[in-house]
């Protein structure tokens, strides 16, 4: 995928000890953005990671103040904590049970999804704040947060949050319906290789103007329809999931003039140059568990080809992924977490479906090289979009084979940034000057989730 952003560092050796790891995120996680200029004019409109909400050095919630042993969130209603008589012929009564509450890292991303759904929801719209309105990308990732919530271990104990979050899913899903173009048609958006409905990179018409389509936005979408499906049952949400597959796999590029023929481009507008592994990788994984859902063979075929055709034209020497691969052969040597953790992940679910062990095997090359490169400083360096799904996929692979690196990875980075990251509101920032937005507020709820939740759950 090209840089999205401007601010996107160019920088990315397993890890030592926690002290060290830590150590090294007290530097990483406030490192000065690279210029603009370091990087190639973007695809993907400049405003879609706003509205950043950028603090002062005084809102930072820091780590003297902070709690370090894990926060709680408290059952609905509150109650002032009571004492017996002293006198010696007052009744005894028998204690109170305790209510339920949660610790730790659930009540961190509680915590930190009601922040988000503060500072940057839009009551009674479904939507999120933007230009007016948040990007698909964005929106995406707050929907993650939200079905990853759904999922957290004690949720279900908490009187009345099991139903707050519920109702928290069925809003992203009528805020979803606002992106949604049914036939890639009309004079605002120009001319699209695909004519297939799926989900506009902004707010479609009338509410919004439309336009052009990202593969991994809707494919990113696509996969939390899966989870969703998976959770309530929904027939809408996997007939939706299933409609993003139908798009995707319409785009797979066929030209033969092309230098490695194939891929899915990085958008379906018709001035698009570029095949990326984050089209490609998170389109297997969805294609993964549709055919796991459905039987449908067309799918595992998809995304057998999806993933292959990454390894032979996106794999470099150091064994990691580049981003994206023009028309002329031209290949931008540029390493981001989430292209590892998207091929993690589905050379992980390839394996599972259909137990050819090289799956698994080249999985785990790939997990080798991401540990010996992405230090605390890179992994610092990115925005946490890109390293909660780096980390969701580590950990879906650890699950697998036992081997459990990522949570020594996800667990000090989420706890740096509760100390040192966090406002005294529960926002998070990133970057320079230290910015919130719903992007990285959404990564920051996933990565507490995913740590407090079922990797069965992760896809």
């Amino acid at each position: 995928m090209s840089s999205r952003f401007d601010h996107r560092p160019a920088s990315r050796a397993r890890q030592g000890t926690l002290l060290s790891v830590l150590a090294a995120l007290a530097c990483a996680l406030t490192l000065p953005a690279s210029p603009a200029s370091a990087f190639a004019a973007s695809p993907y409109p400049a405003g879609a990671t706003r509205p950043l909400r950028v603090a002062a050095p005084a809102e930072l919630a820091h780590a003297a103040t902070a709690p370090t042993g894990g926060s709680s969130v408290p059952a609905s209603g509150s109650s002032k904590s009571t004492t017996g008589s002293s006198k010696t012929t007052a009744k005894k009564h028998p204690k109170p049970k305790p209510k339920p509450v949660l610790h730790g890292d659930p009540a961190r991303a509680v915590l930190a999804f009601e922040a988000m759904q503060r500072a940057y929801y839009i009551a009674g719209s479904g939507l999120y704040e933007g230009e007016p309105f948040s990007f698909l990308w964005p929106f995406s990732q707050a929907l993650a947060a939200t079905v990853t919530l759904s999922h957290v271990n004690g949720i279900a104990t908490i009187p009345g949050l099991s139903a707050t979050v519920a109702r928290e899913l069925n809003a992203r899903m009528v805020g979803l319906r606002s992106y949604l173009d049914t036939d890639n048609s009309g004079a605002p958006e120009g001319t699209f290789t695909s004519t297939l409905g799926a989900f506009d990179g902004t707010v479609a018409p009338p509410a919004g103007p439309g336009g052009t389509k990202y593969y991994d936005d809707n494919e990113w979408v696509g996969i939390e329809l899966v989870r969703t499906y998976a959770l309530t049952h929904n027939a809408a949400a996997l007939g939706s999931a299933e409609a993003i597959m139908a798009f995707v796999m319409a785009g797979w590029d066929t030209d033969p003039e092309l230098v490695c023929p194939g891929g899915v481009p990085f958008s379906n507008s018709s001035e698009n140059t570029e095949r990326n592994t984050v089209t490609d990788g998170p389109g297997a994984e969805l294609a993964v568990r549709l055919y796991q859902l459905t039987g449908n063979v067309q799918y595992l075929q998809f995304a057998e080809q999806a993933y292959e055709w990454v390894r032979q034209c996106l794999l470099s020497a150091n064994g990691l992924y580049a981003d994206h691969i023009g028309p002329y052969g031209t290949v931008a040597q540029t390493y981001w977490s989430y292209n590892q953790g998207s091929m993690i992940g589905a050379g992980t679910l390839l394996y599972q479906a259909t137990d050819n062990s090289a799956y698994l095997y080249q999985a785990r090359q790939t997990a080798a090289a991401a540990l010996a490169y992405y230090t605390p400083e890179r992994l610092g360096s990115e925005n946490p979009f890109f390293v909660a799904v780096y980390f969701r996929n580590m950990l879906y692979l650890d699950s697998v084979t036992h081997d459990p690196p990522g949570p020594k990875l996800a667990q000090p980075y989420v706890d740096y940034a509760w100390q040192h990251l966090r406002l005294a509101n529960n926002l998070f920032v990133f970057g320079s000057p230290p910015s919130g937005q719903l992007l990285v507020q959404s990564a920051i709820v996933q990565i507490y989730g995913l740590l407090s939740s079922s990797p069965s759950t992760y896809f």
